[in-house]
């Protein structure tokens, strides 16, 4: 079941909230049975809302991780949400597990198996959240949409910069 706001012409659904926050675009209800359609469509909202090549990549396994974290580690099932806030794109994966222990963010030893999930949505993103909340955790990662390098590719050429892009070739005859 999909839910939330429409999106613009573009695919990219639209900054919208109300007085309760941002709105949520689209939601999933999820289980050990279907992380992968899960994570299938997750990768296809991401790409609606314009995000390619490696960013979408490991944002998408990146809430990958947190779902199977909360099937693990949370009761067995949870919901995925995805929203935008301004230019950044936010998944939420909720769980309603019974889980005291901490919420530990590291690198598991090599020898261990399992206990990477929350490292790697930290490392994939850089922007893992980590709320308790009384009836379960939210973890939360957050991507932006407008990637850095087309930004810069979109500011004006500093004085010079032109010049050194010029054909460097060396002159006719010349012997350098």
């Amino acid at each position: 079941m999909s839910t939330g706001g429409s999106s613009h012409g573009n695919g990219l659904p639209p900054a919208s909230s109300d007085r309760n926050g941002p709105v949520v675009w689209w939601s999933q209800p999820f289980t050990a049975a279907t992380v992968t359609a899960v994570r299938h469509a997750v990768a296809a909202r991401v790409a609606a809302a314009g995000l390619t090549g490696d960013e979408a990549d490991d944002f998408v396994l990146a809430v990958h991780e947190l779902v199977i974290n909360a099937v693990c580690h949370g009761d067995g099932s949870g919901r995925v949400e995805l929203r935008r806030v301004d230019d950044s794109l936010v998944c939420d994966v909720v769980d309603h597990g019974t889980g005291s222990g901490g919420l530990p963010v590291h690198l598991s030893a090599p020898n261990v198996p399992g206990g990477r999930g929350l490292w790697l949505a930290q490392e994939l993103t850089g922007a893992l959240a980590l709320t308790r909340r009384a009836d379960g955790v939210t973890a939360s990662v957050t991507v932006p949409l407008t990637a850095p390098d087309a930004l810069a590719a979109n500011q004006p050429d500093p004085a010079g910069a032109a010049a050194d892009r010029r054909d460097a070739s060396p002159a006719e005859g010349s012997t350098t």
